[in-house]
């Protein structure tokens, strides 16, 4: 009794001084893997040359060692946009893309509430305590209240499937790093969360392949304000519950703020119906997620599927790496720009995301004596740019670019502009995928690559990365429309392309120097059409083949699926926690017959069709039509599926 007595004491104590820790010191914990910890990727001679040999990159060029006699000097210098990749970059990469947040726990803690609803911290800690150190790739969590979504109801008690990944010998999620502050746990996002994954078999870490079953949109719906998110929704479902939708710039937010609660239920019920593996980055009001694309980076340019990630350093990589952060963790970031991309002023637009807010320092009282935007000045951690996340101004604010798609750049203080993000272009560069654990002969893989040439693949996805790096016009590769166009409204404050010189420090000077892209980096016709300016209706990239085995489901909808037992389409698969077979799913791709079913099978889903996912496009087959044997057929699949 006197053991027990003093053990409580203890631990009371050791709690005590725990939380006291947390007020003074703000302790932060996020899981960056060592390399016993990750599965090896194939040995790429192309991979393992631009880890020992590139030494700088001049706006998507890379400058080897054995060529810097060749180069003009005065290039690769700072203030002329060079950045000089060392193994001090890729360390500050590394650490940036495991464990960098740049403060989104403000965003997903206080303002979302993303632990404060049915899903709590708590029962995460206890879920991942339960696996023991054994790892899982879908870390199912128990629910601490019910909820209901649309017709769906989730009981207290029940376990969901988050698709949230804890590696091997860890205590924490992968990509969600932990922060303390004024004694309150907060949980951000890092780029680790989608774009490394575990194992199912091993539970190590396979680093850039992306985590095809987070389910982001049910995670999100359960936070108690999922309306912060409401512009990555559908437009039809919420301008019911707003006065006004003004296009003209009128902003009479006392009037257009909607009734809290009931926005709320319309934005959970469409974002709840994303499939697991895909996620809706656009902010274009309509809801069209895509899948989580894989990190197998190096050669695979333009970035996104719309190939809008296309100018500056490496080639457009830190564009889409800065585009996750200065957009898709902060919504209030683009408060700046709601009007001309919503139809909303920014007061009203800040009102709708604040009024529910989940922490106090946040929520916006609509009855108090302080506009919107008043408010949020009063709170704002990083005064003079949009949003809380740490962003600086980018040369051309508070107009657009195509280095900043929404006018702002991730940077943290301490840091030089853009530094973290160069590394994590570097880092992303070298990730290669694992070799995948299927057998094929070498008569088979001969065989695959003369299907592969005689089929015409080779006409766009050719070269060592299997790609042609061109965004097709929309209406030539058939795939469903509403993604390519997403990002068209930004041409109406589309500034010049530009950055800061890679020495600049942050925060920023007064007069920082600025780098102009040369225009001879732009294929002009390309950017439009990634972006769905001028006359287009915008295009989606010829996706690289290397990884394809870590990649399944197909298409930039994620809706080309098939189960290891044939079961058809996202409804049957990725919405029932079945992985789609990478075998089957890329047969599919290439089957008429098994393609058009798969379809069928999505159609009659009602929460696909809102979410704009249909598998449909991409129609180049190899097949008995095409005069193509299933002998050829499946050395064809076997072939892409062992790529290196």
């Amino acid at each position: 009794m006197r053991f027990g007595k003093w053990m409580l004491v203890s631990i009371i104590l050791i709690i005590g001084l725990a939380v006291g820790a947390a007020f003074i010191l703000k302790p932060e914990y996020a899981y960056n893997p060592s390399k016993e910890d990750t599965l090896d990727g194939m040995d790429i001679e192309k991979i393992t040359s631009y880890r020992t040999e590139a030494k700088y990159d001049y706006f998507g060029e890379t400058i080897k060692r054995n060529q810097l006699d060749l180069i003009d000097k005065a290039k690769l210098l700072p203030e002329n946009g060079a950045v000089s990749i060392d193994q001090e970059l890729l360390n500050t990469g590394r650490k940036a893309f495991y464990e960098e947040t740049f403060n989104n726990e403000d965003f997903f803690t206080d303002v979302m509430g993303l632990m404060d609803g049915p899903l709590t911290l708590t029962n995460l800690a206890k879920a991942i305590v339960k696996l023991k150190g054994e790892g899982t790739s879908n870390l199912r969590v128990e629910l601490a209240e019910d909820f209901k979504v649309g017709d769906k109801v989730y009981k207290k008690g029940e376990k969901v499937d988050t698709g949230i990944d804890v590696p091997k010998g860890a205590y924490t999620a992968l990509g969600m790093p932990i922060k303390f502050e004024n004694g309150k746990a907060k949980v951000g996002v890092s780029c680790a969360a989608c774009h490394a994954t575990v194992d199912r078999d091993t539970h190590n870490i396979i680093e850039g392949a992306p985590n095809v079953d987070l389910d982001g949109g049910l995670l999100m719906a359960l936070a108690s304000n999922s309306a912060a998110f409401f512009t990555h929704g559908e437009k039809e479902n919420v301008k019911q519950y707003l006065a006004t939708l003004d296009e003209k710039g009128k902003d009479d937010w006392k009037k257009s703020l909607p009734d809290s609660e009931k926005f709320e239920k319309a934005v959970d019920e469409t974002i709840e119906k994303w499939p697991a593996g895909s996620f809706d980055t656009t902010i274009d009001w309509i809801n069209n997620p895509t899948q989580i694309p894989d990190s197998f980076t190096l050669g695979d340019h333009p970035y996104g599927w719309s190939g809008f990630s296309t100018v500056g350093p490496f080639n457009g990589l830190n564009v889409f790496s800065n585009n996750v952060h200065a957009q898709n963790t902060d919504s209030l970031s683009q408060m700046h720009v709601s009007n001309e991309l919503f139809g909303l002023g920014k007061q009203t637009y800040l009102g709708i995301i604040l009024q529910n807010a989940a922490s106090a320092k946040y929520k916006f009282d609509r009855e108090g004596d302080k506009t919107p935007e008043e408010f949020f000045k009063s709170v704002d951690p990083n005064p003079g740019v949009p949003g809380i996340n740490e962003l600086i101004k980018s040369p051309v604010a508070p107009k657009l670019s195509a280095i900043a798609p929404d006018g702002y750049m991730i940077s943290s203080p301490g840091y030089n502009a853009w530094e973290q993000v160069n590394g994590m272009s570097v880092l992303q560069n070298t990730f290669s995928p694992p070799s995948p654990p299927i057998e094929v002969t070498s008569e088979e893989m001969a065989l695959g690559e003369d299907v592969f040439n005689r089929a015409g693949c080779i006409s766009c996805h050719a070269g060592d990365f299997y790609t042609n790096n061109r965004v097709i016009p929309v209406e030539e590769i058939g795939t469903e429309p509403s993604r390519a166009k997403a990002l068209k409204r930004t041409e109406l404050i589309f500034g010049e392309p530009s950055l800061y010189s890679t020495d600049t420090p942050v925060p920023l000077p007064k007069k920082p120097t600025v780098v102009r892209v040369p225009r001879n980096q732009i294929d002009e016709k390309q950017l439009e059409l990634s972006f769905a300016h001028g006359e287009t209706k915008g295009g989606y990239k010829v996706k690289g083949l290397l990884g394809l085995y870590w990649t399944a489901p197909y298409l930039h909808d994620g809706g080309v699926a098939v189960g290891k037992d044939n079961q058809l389409g996202l409804v049957n698969t990725v919405n029932k926690s079945v992985p789609p077979d990478p075998f089957n799913s890329l047969r599919a791709l290439v089957d008429q017959d098994l393609r058009k079913r798969v379809i069928e099978a999505n159609q009659a889903s009602d929460a696909l069709k809102s979410s704009h996912v249909t598998g449909e496009g991409h129609e180049f087959w190899v097949d008995k039509q095409t005069g193509f044997s299933r002998e050829e057929q499946k050395a064809l699949i076997n072939y892409l599926l062992k790529l290196k």
